[in-house]
């Protein structure tokens, strides 16, 4: 047994975060999942990156475009064609699992993030268009998102709940989650096929929180100040992720959820992104390491995942030390860490990061 099977073991699902046509065509999708993974996730940078690094698609996109179509519409063709194809390889592992694995993701406009009609509409089309029961629609986490989210969910579409930052605003996307499937348990509708994932952004927490501890580790002409900001950096984002599981234990049991349970919905499992280490003075595979638990998923970028199936530690730590996760967060708030402005900051990150590269891509099609 390798390390990503026994990671499936702990009860954490390896899923792939990036998707390009020749892994799919090539065989080395397949090869990912013969090995333990369990499903793929895209977004705009990952299509970015594959439609502007590949030949594959020139093709492609220069018959859609003789016949008379704009960037956007080529664009979501070849998303469309990847995501479909993606899926039908994924298939198995979702007919396996009974349909907790095999899924692969795909992304609404990130222009559209703030607003919840268009996302709504986008979603549902996107939905009609791939055609498979093993897609999750992902949809960013924004307060307009989140309103969508309980549409969708209730509308029957399997989400993917991306760009989450925040304890604050994970608790609205479950609480969605639960609201949606209640609103179709109340109509007589199944809700035994939805799946849903809540993406918790790991690295960018570190990231963003250890660069402020810098700048006030430079301001500070205090010894002892500085040794306390020292003592905090690279905590953030393990202790927020630590305790976003513990609220998902919570917020998954009892009658409320009992009730949903009985007729056949699944939870929404806490899944755990950028999880490559971006400071090369942190262990490349922390933010495996330290986030392993039962009902989780790491989607992971293949450096991360050879990293670890090369010398990774599989053990439960997701809920192995809640009181050092909360003492960590209390630290950072002591030193002047305001994680919910963190969050605040790194979602409008995150959505022009996103936008940017969708926009990007759109004008590499026009000029090819």
């Amino acid at each position: 047994m390798n390390r990503l099977q026994e990671l499936d073991q702990a009860g954490q699902s390896v899923w792939l975060d990036y998707i390009e046509r020749n892994m799919i065509q090539d065989g080395r999708l397949q090869a990912l999942l013969d090995q333990g993974v369990l499903g793929v996730t895209s977004n705009p940078s990952i299509f970015e990156k594959a439609i502007t690094g590949s030949s594959a698609y020139t093709a492609d996109i220069q018959r859609f475009a003789a016949q008379g179509m704009g960037p956007k519409a080529i664009f979501e063709a070849l998303a469309v064609a990847d995501i479909q194809a993606a899926a039908d390889v994924l298939r198995p592992v979702y007919a396996r699992t009974q349909g907790v694995d095999g899924y692969v993701s795909i992304e609404v406009a990130p222009d559209l993030a703030y607003d919840e009609e268009q996302t709504v509409a986008e979603a549902l089309r996107l939905h009609a268009a791939v055609d498979r029961p093993n897609i999750l629609i992902k949809v960013p986490a924004t307060a307009p998102g989140v309103n969508a989210i309980e549409r969708l969910i209730a509308a029957g579409l399997s989400i993917n709940v991306t760009l989450i930052f925040s304890l604050e605003r994970y608790a609205a996307v479950k609480e969605a989650y639960l609201r949606g499937l209640e609103q179709r348990v109340k109509a007589g509708q199944a809700v035994d096929h939805i799946s849903s994932v809540a993406s918790f952004f790991i690295s960018r927490v570190d990231s963003n929180v250890d660069a402020r501890l810098q700048t006030l580790i430079k301001l500070s002409p205090s010894a002892g100040d500085q040794e306390c900001f020292q003592s905090v950096m690279g905590k953030a984002a393990v202790a927020n992720a630590q305790l976003a599981y513990e609220q998902f234990t919570n917020k998954f049991a009892g009658p409320r959820w009992h009730a949903l349970q009985k007729m056949g919905a699944k939870v929404q499992r806490p899944l755990w992104a950028s999880t490559s280490t971006k400071n090369p003075a942190y262990r490349d595979v922390l933010y495996v390491e330290t986030l392993i638990g039962p009902h989780t998923v790491n989607t992971m970028p293949q450096e991360t995942m050879d990293a670890f199936e090369d010398h990774g530690i599989v053990a439960r730590t997701i809920d192995a030390d809640l009181s050092a996760a909360a003492a960590a967060l209390a630290g950072l708030a002591a030193v002047g860490i305001d994680m919910a402005e963190v969050a605040v900051e790194l979602e409008d990150e995150g959505v022009q990061k996103f936008a940017d590269s969708y926009f990007k891509l759109l004008k590499a099609i026009e000029i090819q």
